[in-house]
């Protein structure tokens, strides 16, 4: 067994879930280091954080994992203190207080003052902006707003994030000068919903009056849209990024079915016909834009006639981008009250199927590349290959064009014009533009 040490304790903050934790984990430990402490990502420490994620039942089982695994490590003596962070710990905190006591305290969403303390740091309300990003130094999350204010049957966010809350459009833009004076050059725009960014401080959707701040940032060169609500989406973001070469040609939005029985009892506020009617105006607005969304298949009472619709409109719309997932019951939610009387093994084979379409959309349009010559930011270097993204991608979720590093030198974190060469399902081979 470790015996205590004598010298400053070197924090180990351990984060799950989604970017807005990532973001989460980022101001905990700017405020930490603020605060003279010793502080690593993912690393060894005698104090470990762990930022958890409590959406759906594999996240959840993930959290709980992880927190037992350090919680076995206190035992044996290789950690001194044990801190429970983030959504699981905001949903489910006494039942974790009853079930790991070795855990030495437990903290919410909206608790990093708290969670300071027990680290023995002091929240510095000054350092607007301030935080020690996880990403490569190019590129960052920029979290506008926190929480949501969304009805949807199927989710618990509101219960893990609460009410939403946007940040002041001044802030964010004192943020993004810090970010770029560090080197980042694309800002990854994230929140619960960014249609409704600005309904709280200024009484209207203001998205697109952020980008038309945003984009005033010198050496911010690339700044993406995620997560945007389709329900009153603010039409104006599009002329602005029509109009302004650093907004991507690139949105995610989240529209999880398309069946209207689903989208009903969902809660989406939405119909078919009216989020086909929405997707034609983006693209009648941006023609050169990417489309992202994510789908759920297996939702309480979804029939073999739903999804059939769900399967021939993904067919139909050819998203650039998508992602299937399967239906998690969550206590607390709406829908929990629903039966889910879907079996896993229909669920499965539900998802399987749009995501085999989904590749043969993909192959289809990566073919299209083929001899055309994109601007591409170079993320890192894997092996033989320097790995890099055209607008249209996000990294870690999206496409990624790969070069020879045998027979090219390519500098991380930079922007270079690539030809692309070949194309796969989900990947771009390239050369550089001499």
């Amino acid at each position: 067994m470790r015996t205590k040490s004598l010298h400053p304790k070197r924090i180990n903050v351990v984060t799950l879930g989604c970017s807005k934790n990532t973001y989460d984990s980022e101001v905990l430990v700017g405020q930490l280091e603020a605060n003279g402490k010793e502080v690593v990502h993912e690393g060894e420490g005698d104090v470990v954080v762990v930022n958890t994620c409590g959406f759906i039942a594999n996240a959840k089982e993930e959290s709980v994992n992880t927190i037992l695994e350090y919680a076995r490590q206190k035992e044996e003596g290789r950690i001194e203190q044990l801190f429970v962070t983030g959504c699981l710990s905001e949903r489910y905190k006494p039942d974790l207080e009853k079930e790991i006591d070795e855990v030495d305290a437990f903290f919410g969403t909206r608790d990093l003052p708290q969670l300071l303390q027990a680290l023995g740091a002091d929240y510095k309300h000054e350092l607007i902006g301030e935080r020690k990003t996880a990403t490569p130094a190019h590129y960052a999350y920029l979290k506008i707003a926190e929480g949501c204010d969304r009805p949807c049957s199927f989710c618990a966010i509101p219960l893990m994030r609460g009410k939403h809350r946007s940040t002041p459009i001044e802030d964010l833009v004192t943020e993004a000068q810090k970010l770029a004076s560090k080197g980042v050059k694309e800002l990854i725009l994230i929140a619960q919903d960014l249609t409704y960014y600005g309904l709280d401080l200024y009484k209207k959707r203001a998205l697109a009056e952020l980008l038309e701040a945003l984009v005033n940032v010198e050496g911010i060169e690339w700044i993406r849209l995620h997560y945007a609500f389709p329900t009153g989406f603010p039409m104006e973001v599009l002329e602005v990024m029509k109009r302004e070469p650093k907004i991507c040609n690139y949105i995610d939005i989240p529209l999880q079915h398309i069946a209207d029985p689903i989208l009903k009892s969902m809660r989406r506020g939405t119909t078919k016909a009216k989020t086909t009617k929405l997707l034609e105006e983006f693209r009648a607005a941006v023609p050169d834009m990417a489309i992202r969304t994510t789908l759920i298949v297996g939702y309480p009472g979804e029939t073999e006639e739903d999804f059939q619709t769900l399967y021939d409109w993904v067919k139909e719309m050819k998203f650039e981008r998508l992602g299937c997932f399967t239906y998690s019951h969550e206590e607390q939610t709406h829908a929990y009250s629903l039966e889910d009387d879907v079996p896993e093994e229909v669920k499965l084979e539900r998802a399987n199927a749009i995501m085999e379409l989904q590749a043969g959309i993909s192959w289809e349009s990566n073919q299209q590349h083929i001899g055309k010559t994109y601007r591409c930011l170079i993320d890192r270097k894997e092996g033989n290959y320097f790995i890099g993204r055209t607008e249209y991608d996000s990294p870690e979720v999206d496409n990624e064009v790969l070069v020879d590093a045998t027979q090219h030198f390519l500098r991380i974190g930079s922007f270079v014009d690539l030809k692309i060469i070949s194309a796969t399902d989900f990947d771009l081979q390239a050369e550089p533009v001499d």
